[in-house]
Parts: C-alpha cells; sequence; structure tokens
C-alpha cells in the first residue's frame, strides 16, 4: 500500500509587487526558516513507513528520515493544509535532551567496555531513548558475564580449542574429558520467538559451562551485532551438524528417545557413566506446543547427564527461562544472578540484542523525526493469530475499551479555556506496531477530527504495515526488530495477549504492560478488555511439569513463591518478585 503524504498549500507566484520589491526573498533566508520550523512540523504529523515506503536494503543509513504524513489531533474541522503546528513550548524538557551522552553507557556494568563503539552503536546508544533500569544489576551477574565472555573468547569458533572440540564431533563419539562445551542454538518461527529462545539458551550456558553458538538463517543476517568481546557467536557454516531438516521432534538423537532406546539409562547413576561411552552430541527440542518442555530436561539427574555431552544442539521457539528456575540444581545460581526474579530477559535481553548499524539507524531516524520531542510516549502492539482469528471490529472495540478504563489518551471534547491558554501545551505519541493500517487509520481520525478536554496534543504513529508476517524475509525482520526497540522506548505499552514479539519489547523497556485478553474460545468478544501484567517477565506458554521421574501433576505457581501463571495464557508460567 502507497503512503499518500499531505501536501503543504502552494504559495501564490510572485507578481508585480514581487517585481517592485527587487530582489524579493533570498533563498538562504527560506532555507533557514523551513530548518527552524521542521522540528515543529514533525511533532503534530502522524509518521508512518508504507509497506512499500519503508528504507530497502540498499538505503544508506545516513539517509533522511521519513516525511511525516498525517497532523495528529486538532480544533474540529482543521485540514493538513489549515493545521498550525504545535510549538515545543516545554522548558528544560528531559525529552530535549535524549540524545545528550549518557551517564551510564554500560548498563551499571551489564555491558562490557571492551567493544569499538563505531562498529555498533546502539550497544552503547540504544539507552539514550529509555527511561533507566528500574532493575538495579547484580554485581554477580555482571562478573558472571565477563567470565563467560573470556570463556568464549578461547572456546569460541576460529580457536584450537574449537577445532579440537570439531574434530571429537566429527568422530563419532563424546569425550571424558574436554576444555570447552557448547550449546548450539538452531531457530524456528517468528523473530520475537527467537529473541526469546536466544536469550533462553544463552542463560542455560551460563548455568552449565558451556558456549553458545547461533546458527543464523538468511532472514536473520544483519540484524543483531556481536555480543561477546574477541569473538564471534554464529556457527560455522561447515559445522558438521549444520542440518535444520535433521532437528525435529522424533530425531533419534533427541535425548527423549535416547532414554527410549535405551542408548542411555536412566535407571543407573550418572556419575558411573563414561562421558566417552556416550553419542558424539545430544539433541533438545524445546518447541512449545508440540511437546510440553520435556520434563527429562529439566530434573537434576538428568541435567547430571547432559552435562556429559561436550556438544548439544538445541531447537526452540520458547521463553523457556522460568523452566531452569524450577530446575532444584540451578536454584542457587539463578537467585544470586537475578535477586529481582522478573528482570531475567530485562537484563539478558539488554546485553545480548544489539541492532546492526543499519538496524540502528531505522530506529534513530524515525525515533527523532517523531518521538524525541513528546511529552509521553503509548505503544499499541496489536497481533491477530490465525488459530483464533478476531474481526477488526471486535479488536479495535475492545482496545478503545482498554484505552478508556485505563485511561491510557485523554478523552475527547471540548477543552477547557484554562487549558487552551496554557503556554506548555502537552503532546502525547501514539506508537502503533500492528501488520494492518486500520488501527492507525481510526485512531488518527479521531484525535484529527476532535480535540481533548485536556487541551493535550495526540499524534499517532505507525512505523509500517506488511499486511502478514514474513518469517522468511530479512527485510521484514528488519522493520520487525526495529518496531520492537521503537515500541521499548515507550512510557505505557498495551499489548496482544500471547505475543512474543510484545512481550520482547515490554521486557526491554522494563514496563508493565496491560494486556488484551483473547475472547474464549467459543466466543467472538471477550469481557475483560486489558489486566495489568505483575511482571515485566515474558510468558512461559508450555511449562514442564513438576515431579520428574514420579510424573506428578504439581502446579509449579502453587509451590514456587516467585512464578505465576500469565494474565494472557492461563496454563503459562512467569517469573515475579515475590515480596
Amino acid at each position: 500500500m502507497d503512503v499518500k503524504r499531505s501536501r503543504s498549500p502552494r504559495a501564490p507566484a510572485g507578481g508585480d509587487d514581487d517585481k517592485r520589491r527587487g530582489s524579493g526573498v533570498r533563498p538562504e533566508m527560506v532555507l533557514v526558516g523551513f530548518l527552524l520550523t521542521l522540528p515543529l512540523l514533525f511533532l503534530v504529523f502522524g509518521g508512518r513507513w508504507g509497506s512499500n515506503s519503508f528504507p530497502s536494503s540498499s538505503s544508506s543509513s545516513t539517509s533522511s528520515p521519513p516525511v511525516a504524513r498525517h497532523v495528529a489531533a486538532g480544533e474540529r474541522g482543521a485540514t493538513p493544509q489549515s493545521q498550525k503546528p504545535v510549538p515545543d513550548t516545554r522548558k528544560n524538557s528531559s525529552a530535549s535532551t535524549t540524545t545528550s551522552p549518557s551517564p551510564d553507557k554500560l548498563l551499571g556494568g551489564l555491558l562490557s567496555a571492551a567493544f569499538d563503539e563505531s562498529s555498533c552503536q546502539s550497544r552503547y546508544k540504544s539507552n539514550l531513548y529509555r527511561k533507566p533500569s528500574p532493575f538495579p544489576l547484580s554485581p554477580y551477574l555482571a562478573k558472571k558475564l565477563r567470565k563467560y565472555e573470556s570463556y568464549h573468547k578461547k572456546c569460541g569458533p576460529g580457536t584450537k580449542r574449537y577445532r579440537r572440540a570439531i574434530k571429537q564431533l566429527k568422530s563419532g563419539h563424546n569425550a571424558d574429558d574436554s576444555q570447552c562445551k557448547y550449546v548450539v542454538w538452531f531457530p524456528c518461527n517468528g523473530l520475537g520467538n527467537r529473541m526469546l529462545t536466544i536469550a533462553s539458551t544463552f542463560l542455560y550456558a551460563l548455568l552449565t559451562d558451556r558456549v553458545l553458538l547461533t546458527h543464523v538463517a538468511a532472514e536473520q543476517e544483519g540484524l543483531f551485532c556481536e555480543p561477546f568481546p574477541g569473538s564471534s557467536w554464529v556457527l560455522p557454516g561447515d559445522f558438521p551438524e549444520n542440518n535444520p531438516h535433521k532437528l525435529h521432534i522424533g530425531a533419534p538423537e533427541s535425548y527423549a528417545n535416547m532414554l527410549k532406546s535405551g542408548a542411555i539409562r536412566s535407571d543407573v547413576d550418572p556419575n558411573s557413566v563414561p562421558a566417552s561411552s556416550l553419542p558424539p552430541y545430544v539433541y533438545l527440542h524445546v518447541e512449545q506446543f508440540q511437546l510440553k518442555l520435556s520434563d527429562n530436561v529439566f530434573c537434576d539427574e538428568d541435567q547430571a547427564m547432559l552435562a556429559k555431552f561436550n556438544w548439544m544442539i538445541l531447537k526452540s521457539d520458547s521463553y523457556f527461562a522460568p523452566a531452569l528456575f524450577l530446575t532444584p540444581v540451578f536454584e542457587k545460581e539463578l537467585a544470586k544472578m537475578f535477586p529481582q526474579k522478573e528482570a531475567v530477559f530485562h537484563h539478558l535481553g539488554r546485553y545480548l540484542f544489539h541492532p546492526t548499524n543499519r538496524v540502528w539507524g531505522i530506529i534513530r531516524r524515525y525515533y527523532e523525526a517523531y518521538l524525541a520531542r513528546v511529552d509521553e510516549k503509548i505503544g499499541f502492539q496489536i497481533r491477530i493469530f490465525p488459530e483464533k482469528p478476531i474481526k477488526f471490529e471486535n479488536m479495535y472495540d475492545q482496545l478503545m475499551r482498554c484505552v478508556r478504563e485505563q485511561r491510557l489518551l485523554p478523552e475527547l471534547g471540548t477543552a477547557e479555556p484554562a487549558a487552551n491558554a496554557t503556554a506548555e501545551t502537552k503532546v502525547k505519541a501514539v506508537l502503533i506496531a500492528s501488520l494492518y493500517s486500520g488501527y492507525y487509520e481510526k485512531i488518527r481520525g479521531m484525535y484529527y477530527e476532535s480535540p481533548t478536554k485536556t487541551g493535550e496534543i495526540v499524534a499517532v504513529f505507525q512505523p509500517s504495515h506488511e499486511e502478514q508476517q514474513q518469517y522468511t524475509s530479512n527485510e521484514h525482520n528488519q522493520k520487525a526488530l526495529a518496531e520492537i526497540y521503537l515500541l521499548s522506548y515507550c512510557d505505557k505499552i498495551a499489548m496482544s495477549a500471547w505475543s512474543t514479539f510484545g512481550y520482547v519489547a515490554y521486557s526491554f523497556a522494563g514496563v508493565k504492560p496491560w494486556i488484551l485478553l483473547r475472547p474464549d474460545w467459543n466466543k467472538e468478544v471477550s469481557e475483560v478488555a486489558c489486566v495489568r501484567s505483575a511482571s515485566v517477565e515474558p510468558c512461559l506458554h508450555s511449562p514442564p511439569l513438576l515431579g520428574c521421574r514420579a510424573k506428578r501433576e504439581v502446579d509449579a505457581a502453587a509451590v514456587k513463591p516467585y512464578v505465576r501463571h500469565c494474565e494472557d495464557v492461563g496454563f503459562g508460567l512467569k517469573l515475579f518478585d515475590s515480596y
């Protein structure tokens, strides 16, 4: 869908009066006036990248920001041609200093200082657009990360230790002694799922002293900077088992199937099993909904057996970090790493995922053009799932019910005289992340056609509208990552239930979102519009059973003080702070 640009009224052509004045208006004066008013125009015009106007993969990272499309709000009956710019009258506004140097670019010790800043600008600059984290970093976690970085550098691709480990893998059997152990992550499903499961796998690597290597498919290339200094987390293309088609629920190399076939004995003490007697690698299939997360993965005795494998291959689309908190052998270590348990992905996600300079350029230009000079940013993320489609009218009505009940946006109506007379008109920006343009059109139209009771200006923006998710499109994933980051810069967020895209955004932000609940399966409308999340942690949709070998049905939320059922997925689990 092509984007239609609002056009400014043409000035009348010069006539006899112009000729009599001689030189007329000098070009440099026009240019200066235009540059001075350009920031003001951005405040009152809504922004959108249409599906065809989003910067292409060949565009320069230094290209100009997209042109604003629509007037966002104004007096009744105003047209784009007659709408007056809203002056930025705020004094000493924090929004006006968003690009000033950050006093803590390392995020309290979360990030390493060992990187060249120009190679990945987002690593040390993305926090300029966010409020400080509400979760202090554990010094123990910072120490753990620095230790891991050193380990990864010694054992990562290109090192002698890595080549020795590859030789062992090719030999067809495991080895008794190894200086380095690995967990190799393979992707499935969309970008949000991938980011959640990479963070979970990295947490598992921290707990089990393994090096994380990631299979980067073509659609994921160029999205993220390297997170570990002096080495790479990208799985080399000549990896012997680099065949995603072999990785499925019935693979004979999976741990669950090894137990069934007798290749691994569950009735013996793992300490009595020589590592060299095991297969060359073990495969863990942790895909939600096809299979409840394997009980055998999250039991102490099985972890003792899995620790003997030098090579582990893992394929997942699940945020299985909460399941690690349910594994007794990991509990003490996790308590030291995360005193505030709802900050797991908040810290690990901001440590791991830094957009490349190309994607960061998209984020930075859009933010500076449309969001940098507003008083408050409200993000709406709408996702419609094919297995439970919701009509547009029903979803829009539910969103508006949530907006009214939670007072997320100012009410429409005639402004009070005092509000009109104030010298400091507040501007609120609504950022809409959705595959569809209808929500943007309706909300923009509502605030364009009518004033607000408070006299506030509401500007509405939508970066893109792709109409359908495209897992295998690199350009689509660049847009998705840019929008995740833009959404994470919002002060308030309302999001669709079950959406991993939304989970990542609000966890980055450290903001508890309002979740737009799904209707019951036999209904088209949800009785409850939205609920506030109790935690900034993502939801684990398919939790394991507690009880392990006993196979007892134990509700983890009933026995663990730091685990609750998710607001949007009744059988799911999420971490939260129990104080």
